[in-house]
């Protein structure tokens, strides 16, 4: 979901990501409510982190819960790396319309932290001076 949220704020992005549980194909619940904020993410191809290790970053971007601690060493070089920590809604468990919510949820703070973080790293944008305590009005919530 963030890398949809990157993409659709500035599609000159090039944004890769990856899991380190590896999948057949992208949670269709997380393409669902992706799609009800108009971002298509059906076509993303689930790839392990490992793909991406020896490569060169200006970010590396952890997002699940324990992916600060369990995701492997990037012996690349790499500008920055960050952790910007989420439930996985895929472990959601209970009613179909808890997860429902969970996945709803999840997908919220992804935007929010994903607008923040583009506006104040990517466009270098100062938002402590933001009249909606958020970016001035510029960002995606806005």
């Amino acid at each position: 979901m963030a890398h949809g949220f990157l993409q659709s704020f500035d599609a000159s992005l090039q944004v890769f990501s990856g899991g380190t549980e590896l999948a057949a194909q992208v949670n269709p619940k997380a393409v669902e409510v992706m799609s009800e904020e108009g971002i298509d993410i059906s076509s993303h191809v689930p790839t392990h982190v490992n793909h991406y290790l020896n490569e060169e970053w200006d970010y590396v971007i952890t997002v699940c819960g324990g992916a600060n601690e369990s995701c492997p060493a990037f012996v690349g070089k790499v500008g920055k790396r960050l952790h910007i920590g989420f439930d996985d809604p895929s472990h959601a468990t209970g009613t179909p319309e808890f997860i429902d919510s969970e996945f709803h949820r999840v997908r919220d703070e992804i935007k929010k932290a994903f607008a923040r973080f583009y506006l104040e790293e990517i466009i270098k944008m100062d938002l402590a001076e933001c009249s909606c305590a958020c970016c001035d009005g510029n960002c995606p919530d806005c």
